[in-house]
């Protein structure tokens, strides 16, 4: 896949995130997928890419804090 690709893949993610067309756990994990995915084949990872997952984690983390725990 060429970097054009995995734009395309995000522009999509992005996509579906304002239209809540899908969890946001699960678009973190296809946008890590992407991230992993890019490394492997030796593609530089765009700096937004890093900046959207390092936001997603954060908040998820933070979503993650307020949720009540099982007991």
């Amino acid at each position: 896949m060429v970097v054009l690709d995995y734009n395309a893949e995000l522009s999509r993610l992005m996509s579906e995130m304002q239209g809540e067309q899908g969890d946001a756990h699960e678009i973190l994990m296809r946008l890590k997928q992407i991230i992993a995915t890019m490394r492997a084949e030796g593609l530089p990872v765009p700096q937004d890419f890093k900046d959207l997952e390092a936001g997603l984690d954060k908040e998820f983390e933070a979503v993650q804090k307020a949720s009540p725990q099982p007991k």
